[in-house]
Formats: structure tokens, C-alpha cells, sequence
């Protein structure tokens, strides 16, 4: 496994899920770093990250995942980092799987928990993460598994290249196409299909910002 290793966990409202997940954390990867990032939560989360987690990093208001995201890349570029695993705090995610994402990475650069768009995962997420995902592959010029995965895994090679834009959900998006543009080896791990807990993926309005953030490549245009 690569070493060191941050976990970046981004969390809005997870004052009652973040402990059970950086306490499973600790335990599939326990040398890892966690990072968590309190984006401008009204509860509790920042007073429970400072205990679960060995940095903080805090919005005193909502930016976005996005924006925090970016921030908790910063941080572990500053930190030395050679590998980042990415994974929300709401416990749609099984800590238990970091490790097979951190060890895609001995043959590829950027690994992605896909999720099988099953019954478990809602049927109009379902359509909307088949037509990203065919849309993201078909401007990389490759297949892409499940593109709208918010656990990933990737080298620090592709931290220091890749340059996303957009502060929400969107981020990731433009992530994924850039890093599939530049050249870096994407690989897809598969995961369970978690949903029930509470997502602050707005329907409509993140949606709307994903197919502009898809449709702004259709030309190739990779500013």
C-alpha cells in the first residue's frame, strides 16, 4: 500500500454518523491520517471531527463538497502526502473497503468505488448516474465506472495535476474528466450500494450543474 496516506472527509450535519466512520477508519487503514472538513455545519460536527479525526479543517459557512474537497487536497499536499483516500461522512461508504482502493493503486492512479445501480440505489439516481457516467466516458474517451462516486483513491501525482473547477457536487465531475484527459490510469473497485442515509445532493439544482460541467468538454475544450 502506498504510504503516507490522508483520508479526506468531508462533512455537513454528520455529528451523529462521523465518529462511527472515522472509528471504522482507524481501523481498516491505521496508519492513515484522517482530515476531516466541517463545511459549515449547524450541529455538532466540528467539536465530534476534533475528536475522531487528527486535523480539522472548518468553513464557518456552507461552501459546498467541492470546496472542501479542494481544501482537504490542499492540506494533504502540504502534509507530504502520497496517496488520498476520499469518503463521506454519512456512512453510505464502508470504511472497510479503503484498503482495496488504496491497493488498486499499485496499477493505476486513480481508483473509484463503483457502486452497482441496483435496487439498493433509487431509480432516478440510477438513470442519472448511467447517463453521467456514459457522458464522462464518452468525453475521456474510455469507460468510466460510476462516475458520480464520491470514494476514490488516488496518487499524489494527480493531486498535483489536476485542477478541478466548481465548489459542489460538480467538482468531483470535473475532476474525474481531467484526470482521464491528462492520462492518469482510472480503475474501478467495486463497493456496496449504500443508500438511506441523508444526502445533501440536491436533486435538480447538483444535476443541473454535473450535465454543464459534462457539456462544457463536448468540444474538448479542457481549460
Amino acid at each position: 500500500m502506498i504510504a503516507p496516506v490522508a483520508c479526506i472527509v468531508p462533512a455537513l450535519d454528520a455529528e451523529r454518523t462521523l465518529p462511527g466512520v472515522a472509528a471504522r477508519l482507524r481501523t481498516a487503514v491505521p496508519h492513515a491520517t484522517l482530515i476531516a472538513v466541517d463545511d459549515g455545519s449547524v450541529d455538532g460536527t466540528r467539536a465530534v471531527a476534533a475528536r475522531a479525526c487528527d486535523i480539522v479543517l472548518a468553513f464557518e459557512h456552507n461552501r459546498g463538497k467541492g470546496a472542501a474537497l479542494r481544501a482537504g487536497f490542499a492540506e494533504a499536499l502540504r502534509l507530504g502526502m502520497s496517496a488520498v483516500l476520499t469518503i463521506d461522512a454519512d456512512g453510505q461508504h464502508a470504511p472497510e473497503d479503503a484498503p482495496r482502493l488504496l491497493a488498486a493503486l499499485a496499477g493505476a492512479d486513480l481508483a473509484i468505488g463503483a457502486r452497482t445501480r441496483s435496487g439498493a440505489m433509487p431509480l432516478g439516481r440510477r438513470l442519472t448516474n448511467a447517463l453521467a457516467t456514459a457522458a464522462v466516458g464518452a468525453v475521456v474517451g474510455g469507460a468510466v465506472a460510476d462516475a458520480q462516486s464520491g470514494y476514490r483513491a488516488m496518487r499524489r501525482a494527480v493531486l498535483e495535476r489536476v485542477r478541478a473547477r466548481g465548489d459542489r457536487y460538480e467538482f468531483e465531475t470535473d475532476f474525474l474528466i481531467r484526470a482521464g484527459h491528462a492520462g492518469f490510469r482510472i480503475a474501478a473497485v467495486p463497493i456496496p450500494t449504500v443508500y438511506g442515509a441523508r444526502s445533501h445532493f440536491r436533486g435538480f439544482r447538483d444535476s443541473v450543474r454535473v450535465v454543464r460541467t459534462i457539456w462544457r468538454y463536448r468540444a474538448g475544450a479542457f481549460q
